[in-house]
């Protein structure tokens, strides 16, 4: 059996801690408070305007009570606008508003540094290789 330190979960785990604290260092260090889900969140609308929550729940890989959550802090800080559907009155649909827009692109920036960060002493084929292996592994999605 392979000692801890080299099993893919124990290594996806430290990884996901590297990434979190950094961008938490660097959400703290520029002024801007936004958690990874929000950014997750924010950048899910920006794709698609007037997306509905259960489906930016889904993008974002995030269950539905949690990204309730999320949509609730970003609509108080007047990121993201929540309107019924025109299509469905049971759904809300949502888009950013102008300042979520800006912070969106600012944290847009700040993620670009983030990833280098993360990656920082691989070549661009490892990076390449390293983001095609872990978007394998998630589609190992259990629900």
């Amino acid at each position: 059996m392979a000692k801890f330190h080299e099993m893919p979960g124990h290594l996806a785990r430290r990884a996901h801690q590297v990434s979190t604290a950094l961008f938490h260092e660097h959400m703290t260090r520029e002024g801007i408070d936004i958690t990874p889900f929000q950014f997750a969140a924010l950048s899910a609308i920006k794709l698609q305007p007037g997306l509905d929550q259960a489906t930016v729940a889904s993008w974002t890989a995030c269950d539905r009570a949690t990204i309730g959550g999320v949509v609730d802090r970003l609509e108080e800080k007047g990121y993201v606008k929540r309107t019924v559907s025109k299509k469905d009155r049971r759904a809300r649909v949502l888009h950013l508003t102008d300042s979520g827009a800006d912070i969106l692109a600012q944290v847009e920036d700040i993620a670009r540094i983030i990833q280098d960060e993360i990656t920082m002493g691989l070549s661009e084929d490892e990076k390449k290789t390293l983001v095609r292996l872990l978007q394998r592994v998630s589609e190992n999605d259990p629900k």
